[in-house]
């Protein structure tokens, strides 16, 4: 089956996960608790200020190698703290416009590997609910599997992982049942 014939799917899933994201960011409720407000805010801030950080990531307390937890002066840094990763974007107002252009593009790279990977395991005319369960398995997967590791390593907090993955587990649905609909039947 040539992939031409996978095209509208691809696109109208795409769009349709990009749309239904922007939903659950901008209406829904349950992503407001995913940040903590500092205690003190402008301290911290001022604190960050004086140091120019460059836009990056950064962990305290740093360190290069893990012998280091060996060193009793790092140890003692561990268990004094703060631990903490956080990072630093650019100064100014966000662009919105090139975020959700690259969110677009990410949600397109979903459904086209999605198709690709359907096109060669499904056939035209194969039933709705073969094309379903293959593409929202697919899509399941892409939209939530990466989340997991930023809570194991990256001390991303459990809660705001599960809210994400149901989010993504949504959006894999939404990819199955839009391939399904508008697979190609001979």
């Amino acid at each position: 089956m040539p992939f031409g014939s996978l095209w509208l799917p691809v696109l109208v899933a795409a769009a349709a996960v990009w749309i239904a994201s922007a939903v659950v960011w901008m209406a829904l409720p349950h992503h407001k608790s995913d940040f903590s407000k500092l205690t003190s805010e402008d301290g911290v801030a001022d604190a960050l200020r004086k140091l120019a950080l460059k836009p990056g990531q950064y962990l305290l307390p740093f360190m290069v190698d893990p012998k280091a937890m060996k060193d009793p002066a790092f140890v003692k840094r561990l268990e004094q703290g703060p631990i903490a990763m956080f990072r630093v974007r650019p100064n100014g107002v966000p662009t919105m416009g090139s975020n959700l252009t690259l969110y677009f593009i990410y949600c397109f790279l979903v459904s086209f590997t999605t198709g690709y990977i359907a096109r060669h395991t499904l056939t035209y005319g194969a039933p709705f609910q073969d094309v379903f369960r293959l593409t929202g398995t697919i899509a399941v997967a892409s939209y939530t599997m990466a989340l997991i590791p930023e809570s194991i390593w990256m001390w991303r907090p459990w809660s705001v992982t599960i809210k994400s993955a149901c989010d993504s587990i949504a959006y894999g649905v939404m990819t199955g049942l839009i391939f399904a609909w508008l697979w190609p039947h001979g």
